[in-house]
Formats: structure tokens, sequence, C-alpha cells
């Protein structure tokens, strides 16, 4: 028992000595803690997420913001605390994100209304294309990038991360954050717009 406590306080004085030289800008502490934790952080966030690669993003996605923001970085608790805590967040958000997604889906395809392809809808198109066209020019660049990436070239989350050197998270952030623009630019025509770039 002596043994074990002894070393999980050697663990926390470790941690502590790299996070002070990571906040003066050590990669090599860097290096370390990520190390470190890793494989134990994906693993945490499997719990959750029950996917590998998710996860692993949720996980980078977390060590990139360490390093970008250790000049500010305040952890009362223990650092492995701190990179649990901030893990757990994170799913519960994407899991949040997840079932938005998945009730508007089901929504825009439930609706009898909307997927009523008779010769009004059809008539509509080209309508609803000029609309569409208008409002993504009005995206930011990079937003409009990913979003046409993956609308209209059909490429996969993780396609579009790797040719952009991206991680998966940021597309999904990006993609969801342009769908949202598009409702507030479209108005009436956003649900029946979907049914073409869904």
């Amino acid at each position: 028992m002596e043994n074990k406590a002894s070393n999980k306080q050697e663990s926390m004085l470790e941690d502590i000595i790299h996070l002070k030289r990571l906040k003066e800008g050590d990669s090599r502490s860097f290096d370390f803690l990520f190390n470190k934790y890793y494989k134990d952080l994906v693993l945490f966030s499997c719990v959750f997420l029950k996917e590998q690669n998710s996860s692993e993003d949720i996980v980078q996605d977390i060590f990139f913001r360490l390093w970008e923001n250790r000049e500010n970085l305040s952890i009362e608790s223990s650092l492995k605390a701190y990179l649990l805590t901030a893990v757990k967040n994170s799913c519960f958000e994407e899991l949040r994100h997840r079932e938005v997604v998945r009730t508007h889906q089901n929504y825009v395809m439930g609706s009898s209304d909307l997927i009523d392809y008779n010769t009004e809808h059809y008539l509509l198109y080209s309508d609803l294309n000029d609309h569409l066209q208008e409002a993504i020019k009005k995206l930011p660049e990079d937003m409009r990038t990913i979003f046409e990436m993956n609308r209209f070239k059909n490429l996969k989350y993780r396609e579009i991360a790797e040719e952009l050197n991206v991680s998966v998270r940021t597309v999904e952030s990006k993609i969801s954050k342009s769908l949202e623009f598009l409702r507030k630019h479209l108005s009436g025509f956003y649900d029946l717009i979907l049914l073409f770039i869904i």
C-alpha cells in the first residue's frame, strides 16, 4: 500500500514538473505527458463513445488545446483528473451533437410533405440550388471548403481531415456550423434543401 501511494505521489510530482516546463514551451515535456496519458485517455473515451477513431480524435484535440493554451493553464486538481474531466466533457458534447443530428435527420426524412417527390419539387430544384449556392458563398472560406468537400465531393470526415491536416473533430464542427449558418440564411427553404445535400 505504501509503495502504491509512493508511486502515485511520484507520478503527480512528475506531472507538476513537466507541466511547469510545458508552460514554458518545452515540447519534450508535452511529448512525455502525451505518451504517458494518451492510451489510457483513449480507452476512457471509448467507454462513452464505443468508437476507437472518434475517441482518438477527441483525445488528440484535448492535447492540442493543452499545448495551444499552455501559457494560461490553470489546473487546480491533478493533471490526470484534469485530462479525464476534459475527455468526459468532450464525449458528452459529442454525444449531444450526434443526438441533435440524428433527431433532425429523422424529422426531415420522416416528413411526408418533404419526401413527396412530385413535379412541383422537381421544378423547384433550380431555384433551391440558386438559393443554396448564394448562401454557401457567404460561408467563411474554411467552413465553405470543408462543407463542399463533404457535400459535393462526397469525401468522408476522415478523408477531409487528412487532406487538410486537421482533426476529424474540427471537420465535424465546421460542417455543423455550416449547417447552422445555412439554416439561418435559407429560412423556409432549409428543410427542403437538406434533401439535396445530406
